[in-house]
């Protein structure tokens, strides 16, 4: 006979938001790659569902090229975090909420919208 499922795994993770401990079956599987139904040679990473519910689920497309033309400016971290909150504020703004092409192909456009926007 087969064991209940939730009974099957007592290990701990750790979550890599607050960094608690707690049992497996109690995260939330977290992959970085965004394809968590391919496991082959890969390592999870966790959040406890307290943390899990405190993340925005929304898409992440054109994040990663908004970061890394933030960060390629040579930025202090306060100076990074301000112009990222800008350009994040200013997509949010948006009436349809989405991003444009030009959003994910230059991270620079957004910046470059959010300074405009806040009279810079």
């Amino acid at each position: 006979m087969w064991r209940a499922r939730r009974s099957r795994d007592r290990r701990t993770v750790i979550c890599i938001a607050c960094g608690d401990s707690v049992l497996r079956e109690d995260a939330r599987e977290y992959d970085k790659e965004g394809d968590r139904w391919s496991r082959r040679d890969k390592e999870f990473e966790y959040l406890c569902t307290d943390c899990d519910d405190e993340i925005c689920h929304q898409p992440r497309d054109g994040l990663e090229s908004l970061i890394c033309s933030i960060e390629s400016d040579g930025l202090s971290r306060e100076e990074f975090l301000g112009r990222y909150a800008d350009a994040v504020e200013s997509r949010a703004t948006r009436a349809d909420g989405s991003m444009t092409d030009a959003d994910t192909s230059n991270g620079a456009d957004a910046l470059d919208d959010a300074d405009t926007s806040n009279g810079a």
